[in-house]
């Protein structure tokens, strides 16, 4: 799993650009914001369109839960990994020293960057290859390791078997700056908090809240 080559190198470089690296360098006018903004809709609509076609038999619900599996934080990050895209990061030295490199965050939205990147490089065809070189191939194995079913209905579900309640979610707490922001999530069973998850949305902190209760609620009762 390579990196693409590109056309233009100062896209490339601005790829990498973080947004903490402004504020060290007077040669760097512009983050990878821009990009990144780009990648999340190419990178939602390519998955969507490939697996609109390969799983016919799949209704919306099911194709919903599966783009979500293949595009969601942890996917990027791991995947981000394997191209040993920390490497290349531009950080300011606070963001270096404080590990910015190995940043799931950081990491995930680096990988959408590059892809935002290489569709202005080189247009759709070369995003989608990209897309399928470093995901799509690896659908199996990212359900695999991450499950398919949502794990707020899932939690939803078993709740309302269990004890006739629905699930309720608090954001607990709000870190970093408004274009890094982390979230974290509590879930509660009536006044009791069963688990808590953290993500760059709410609705990410939700959904791993929802996982760290079902793995909670099974350590509990593992049958």
């Amino acid at each position: 799993m390579n990196i693409p080559e590109f056309k233009d190198k100062k896209l490339f470089d601005l790829a990498f650009t973080h947004r903490s690296a402004l504020n060290e360098s007077k040669n760097i006018n512009e983050s990878n914001e821009r990009l990144e903004f780009l990648g999340d809709s190419i990178l939602s609509f390519i998955v969507s369109s490939y697996i609109y076609e390969e799983y016919k038999r799949k209704m919306e619900g099911e194709l919903t839960n599966l783009r979500s599996v293949l595009t969601n934080t942890d996917t990027l990050y791991e995947t981000a990994k394997k191209l040993n895209l920390g490497k290349h990061l531009m950080l300011s030295k606070g963001e270096e020293e404080g590990g910015g490199r190995e940043s799931k965050t950081i990491l995930a939205n680096t990988y959408e960057a590059l892809l935002g990147a290489l569709f202005v490089d080189q247009g759709l065809d070369r995003a989608r290859k990209f897309v399928f070189e470093t995901i799509l191939e690896s659908i199996n194995e990212i359900v695999e390791m991450q499950g398919l079913k949502d794990p707020k209905s899932h939690l939803q579900e078993i709740f309302q078997e269990e004890y006739k309640v629905s699930p309720r979610y608090e954001i607990l707490k709000e870190e970093g700056p408004d274009h890094s922001k982390i979230y974290t999530s509590g879930v509660y069973l009536n006044e009791k908090l069963i688990a808590t998850g953290a993500g760059k949305s709410k609705q990410e902190a939700e959904k791993k809240a929802a996982q760290n209760a079902l793995a909670e609620l099974k350590q509990i009762s593992p049958s």
